[in-house]
């Protein structure tokens, strides 16, 4: 099976069962069953992703599509075979995990994409994650692309290629090939198909988005774009709504799609009382990943000693309101998520055509701690498309696409801040759930509209003046502040963020600009 590729593994176990992919964990003492009966593993060092060493070979035809610079970063094909090579040697004569899955629910869109592994939990988060084939699927499976993962090894050869470090994250898009080395983070293998989605479904004229998405009775469907930790999967997560999935879709001429199979939700301070149907959803078969386990058993979930990433993967069947098919049709309403850090943005914006194209340029959010290596505390930054670690090709072509959708579909387009009220991080208060969950609720059921809004200064954002189920105080953001004079001072500093960041799109999206905050 994988001799074709120069590996000779010593034995291949092929997509698991359930019931076998633990037996292996637990004989190779790769964690530990918890009381709940789900498996916990730690992934070592890394706690979340390396988006520094991650790379692209630079070479054609995709080098004249891939967008350069400090998120695509670029290295040579020798760079990447000689890592290839010693990875296969590596991995010679051991015994390797072997799982093939499906990305993409869409028929018209999906790939087959093989993943390579030594360790029995890696396969088991990919069993989780990705669309299950049946039995009759596997007998002719052929891979569009395969993903090597050799965590064990490090890249010890970095300094001489000249490369961030001794981990190795590559993709070789000619040949259909990624390596994974020095890292034990499943989210590397995840984020990695779908940064291959984020190049191959644009160029088909197919939108490629970073967000959750769930369906109403009158399938009305809604998307939640936004980056780690601003809410996509908790809110997506409604038990009034079959959800079609909590991170990654696509949008083509027939509607939107699940490219997934499972859910990756954050579960620090996770509770039944704030979150049951994620709560719930971890039971046998789903994965921890550094969680704190106690003595008895039991998982401590407002424990964040390890990391404040603690995660979660399970089949989306653990939801039991999903959509069967995952798969719906186009959307009525998007919400753009941010985690605003400063404490400035109102909870709840409508915005205009123009705005949303502009916000969604922006991707303006707080890196949440423990989502990426080295993010000890929220940290504003600007991702375009809310998700430009992901995106190998130019931002504005995303967005092209998703203008172009917004148009023809009518679609109502919100802001939604899940970030800070009363002051910055480490002064204010985070938007409880409850607060979001109504402002969500309004848009979903249309009662939204109906408000009377007031314009936001500066930011020149429609923000409703009441709105049920909202602390009227909240929808105010300067009255929430104990000095307004600092709110003013920190909204302003916003706003210059804003501008600056948007200087970037000068000679490419120029005709959103007129969006931009007024100072």
């Amino acid at each position: 099976m994988l001799e074709s590729i120069g590996i000779k593994a010593k034995e291949i176990f092929y997509n698991l069962s359930y019931d076998e992919l633990r037996e292996h964990e637990i004989k190779c003492h790769e964690g530990e069953v918890c009381q709940n009966d789900t498996f916990a593993v730690d992934t070592g060092v890394f706690t979340g992703r390396s988006p520094k060493d991650k790379y692209f070979v630079n070479s054609y035809p995709s080098n004249e599509k891939i967008a350069w610079g400090n998120v695509n970063r670029a290295c040579t094909k020798e760079i990447f075979n000689d890592n290839l090579r010693r990875a296969k040697e590596f991995l010679n004569d051991k015994s390797l995990y072997v799982m093939d899955v499906f990305c993409g629910a869409s028929l018209a869109s999906r790939k087959k994409v093989r993943f390579i592994t030594q360790i029995a939990w890696q396969a088991h988060f990919v069993k989780n994650m990705f669309i299950r084939p049946s039995e009759e699927e596997l007998k002719d499976f052929k891979p569009d692309f395969t993903i090597i993962n050799a965590c064990k090894l490090k890249n010890e050869l970095y300094k001489m290629h000249d490369l961030n470090s001794d981990v190795f994250v590559g993709f070789d898009i000619e040949n259909n090939i990624g390596l994974i080395l020095g890292t034990w983070y499943g989210g590397e293998m995840k984020k990695g198909i779908f940064s291959m989605m984020n190049y191959w479904l644009p160029l088909q004229g197919k939108m490629s988005m970073h967000c959750s998405a769930n369906v109403g009775k009158n399938n009305d469907v809604c998307l939640f774009f936004g980056l780690s930790g601003t809410g996509k999967t908790t809110l997506s997560t409604d038990a009034n709504r079959a959800l079609i999935g909590d991170d990654e879709h696509g949008w083509d001429e027939n509607g939107v799609f699940n490219f997934e199979g499972g859910c990756y939700a954050k579960c620090i301070n996770l509770s039944e009382e704030n979150e049951p149907e994620i709560y719930n959803a971890i039971r046998r078969n789903a994965l921890l990943e550094n969680v704190v386990i106690t003595c008895s058993g039991d998982v401590d979930f407002c424990d964040a000693s390890k990391t404040e990433n603690t995660r979660v993967s399970y089949p989306i069947e653990h939801i039991e309101n999903h959509q069967k098919s995952l798969q719906a049709g186009h959307p009525s309403n998007i919400i753009f998520l941010c985690a605003d850090a400063f404490g400035v943005l109102p909870p709840v914006s409508k915005l205009t055509n123009k705005q949303a194209m502009y916000y969604f340029l922006s991707g303006y959010t707080a890196k949440v701690a423990g989502t990426e290596r080295g993010v000890k505390e929220p940290i504003a930054t600007f991702s375009a498309c809310f998700g430009e670690p992901f995106m190998p090709l130019n931002p504005t072509l995303y967005a092209e696409l998703l203008g172009k959708k917004i148009k023809e579909h009518n679609v109502n387009v919100y802001l939604v801040n899940t970030g800070w009220s009363g002051g910055g991080f480490g002064v204010g208060a985070r938007m409880s759930i409850k607060a979001t969950r109504a402002c969500v609720n309004a848009i979903l059921d249309g009662s939204i509209n109906n408000c009377e809004f007031y314009n936001f200064d500066v930011f020149n954002l429609a923000t409703p003046k009441e709105l049920k189920g909202v602390d009227t105080k909240l929808l105010y953001p300067n009255k929430t502040w104990e000095n307004e004079a600092e709110f003013i001072k920190a909204r302003n500093k916003l706003a210059s963020m804003f501008i600056e960041n948007f200087k970037r799109y000068a000679n490419s999206a120029k005709e959103f600009e007129d969006a931009n905050p007024k100072l």
